[in-house]
């Protein structure tokens, strides 16, 4: 198969999501069949409900600070891809994504005909593959690998970590993983190997419980973030910006954090470009792991964990977009969930407060919609709905619908691009329109954005809009 073939291939296997099929059985058959790829590497295993994308990009910035050949995987991605599979960083190349996706599909086929398998691997499954293969092939020193949902039954849970992380936890996903907060906290909590260490960022009571009984069944050190990181002073990065600076001023260092911390170990000053004050939590947590990689013999020294901090960028997560001209700012944000929506709520809040917003929303139908609504609807000044390029997605009408106690005055759009222009319609130059509410619809603006810049006006991107590399 050639690059086009491979992505027809797989997007045949059906939604990621709606013909997922959570267990470990198919993905270690097929393993076996291309030669257990997973154990040609060590590895490096997050989990979570919110923040282990960024947490699993500080973690690989720091290992490759260290001059580790790392690798990193990640789900979903947002425009193409070859972004969830990454050597320092650089994305598997469309030829190499092709000849691997080729060699997993014979494997499949071949278990299938064998009667190992009842049916070809999932998309996320065979994906989950070509990721290990490229790593061993490419014979990284360490990988970084994000859960996709879960984690007990996850394929990236057939991985031999040194280290594992789980994020915090919160309600997402019910239907897979269980309706309260203990149940997926068993679910995540199914990384946690016999005797490797499991860095743990805060929780609530409910969820902590969970984890250290399943880590002490196993006799897995665990290592709380809120016992071992101890914060002295955070606060936003100003640059000797004033209120005089004007909104767009304030608006392109908004949310970046500098912050003082101390382990048993060592003493940290970090200033990151991650914003969110979310993102201090995540910093901690990839110290953490670095800490105990370098207990391992990894090398990652304290110089080279505040360098691969500070470095750190991650897609998609409170990026702000600078545009030319006299159009607003972007500020793109998953928020897919509560929690998410709470975090990007607390950040308009604290930094954007005398900005006119817009905010353009759309979600997938099986989201917490009204919950997020609750957060989000009541902090703009314009309401956008429109519908996601995806069959899990609410439709805008549906979403107007279940919120209308909430506001009443959204616009319905039918498309992206049409709700963008309506967001330059209603939006003053020095305001910000905001695009939440799904990871899919942050990656179609991108994705727009890069192939059809004629649909979003002329923009000039300031900030890499696909994480580092």
């Amino acid at each position: 198969m050639n690059y086009t073939e491979a992505i027809q291939f797989l997007l045949g296997l059906g939604n990621e999501m709606l013909a997922m099929k959570l267990g470990l059985e198919t993905v270690r058959g097929l393993a076996e069949k291309l030669g257990n790829p997973q154990r040609k590497f060590p590895a490096v295993h997050i989990a979570g409900t919110n923040g282990k994308g960024s947490t699993a990009a500080m973690t690989a910035s720091i290992a490759q600070a260290a001059g580790l050949r790392t690798g990193l995987y990640t789900s979903p991605h947002l425009v193409n891809i070859t972004e969830r599979i990454r050597v320092n960083f650089k994305p598997i190349t469309p030829t190499n994504f092709a000849r691997l996706a080729t060699e997993v599909r014979a494997a499949g086929e071949q278990l299938v005909a064998e009667g190992a398998l009842p049916a070809q691997p999932t998309f996320f499954e065979q994906v989950t593959m070509i990721g290990f293969l490229h790593f061993a092939e490419r014979h990284v020193e360490l990988a970084v690998l994000e859960v996709g949902l879960g984690g007990r039954l996850d394929a990236t849970n057939i991985c031999e970590p040194v280290v594992t992380a789980i994020t915090p936890l919160g309600l997402d996903h019910q239907q897979y993983l269980g309706e309260t907060l203990a149940k997926i906290a068993g679910e995540k909590a199914g990384i946690i190997k016999p005797g490797v260490p499991v860095i743990v960022a805060p929780q609530e009571n409910e969820a902590m419980a969970v984890v250290n009984a399943r880590a002490a069944e196993l006799s897995a050190p665990v290592i709380s973030v809120s016992d071992s990181a101890r914060l002295h002073h955070c606060d936003f990065l100003r640059l000797g910006i004033s209120l005089q600076d004007g909104p767009r001023s304030r608006l392109s260092i908004a949310g970046q954090y500098v912050f003082d911390a101390s382990t048993p170990r060592d003493s940290y000053h970090v200033a990151l470009e991650m914003r969110g004050r979310h993102q201090v939590t995540n910093a901690l947590t990839a110290m953490l792991i670095a800490e105990e990689l370098r207990k391992k013999g990894f090398g990652t020294r304290k110089e080279q964990i505040v360098c691969g901090l500070q470095r750190a960028r991650w897609a998609g997560r409170l990026q702000m977009i600078e545009v030319s001209g006299q159009q607003p700012m972007v500020l793109l944000d998953g928020a897919h969930n509560p929690a998410g929506a709470q975090i990007l709520r607390n950040f308009l809040e604290e930094h954007c407060r005398e900005v006119h917003i817009t905010l353009i929303f759309g979600a997938m139908g099986d989201k917490a919609v009204v919950e997020m609504a609750e957060l989000l609807f009541p902090a703009v000044r314009m309401l956008i709905l429109t519908k996601v390029e995806n069959p899990r997605a609410a439709e805008a009408e549906r979403i107007a619908q279940l919120t209308k106690a909430i506001r009443q005055d959204a616009v319905c759009t039918r498309s992206l691009a049409e709700a963008w222009m309506e967001a330059i319609r209603l939006t003053p130059a020095n305001g910000l329109i905001v695009i939440c509410g799904s990871l899919y619809l942050v990656g179609e603006f991108l994705k727009h954005l890069a192939e059809h810049k004629r649909s979003f006006g002329d923009f000039q991107l300031r900030e890499d809009s696909t994480g580092r590399g």
